[in-house]
């Protein structure tokens, strides 16, 4: 079971991000991000995701852990890019719940 903090940490992090929209991009790395658009943020993403996969092989959990906290924020930033609202993915996961992964790939 997790805690309220646990399962409020996204939310509260993607607020966070939004918050810094329009900011000073010389103060806020999510202002920077934002501002230099979805191309760079995309690319960011699959970097953090590469990071993530390279610590699974080989750097053990404490790196899976620090990468994946990466790779999360920057995909909160995507989100916030594309007017996507954490709530939607939510959404998503909630259709799916209960699905098998290979009947919910077939339907794709």
């Amino acid at each position: 079971m997790t805690s309220e903090l646990d399962a409020w940490i996204l939310e509260r992090l993607y607020e966070v991000i939004e918050s810094r929209r329009g900011a000073d991009p010389k103060t806020s790395y999510s202002a920077k991000l934002l501002s230099d658009g979805t191309p760079t943020i995309a690319r960011k993403v699959s970097e953090e995701a590469t990071e993530v996969l390279m610590a699974a092989m080989s750097e053990g959990k404490a790196r899976v852990v620090a990468e994946s906290a990466d790779l999360l924020y920057h995909l909160l930033v995507l989100w916030a890019a594309e007017g996507i609202k954490p709530n939607e993915v939510w959404a998503e996961l909630a259709k799916r719940e209960g699905t098998s992964g290979i009947d919910e790939k077939r339907r794709r």
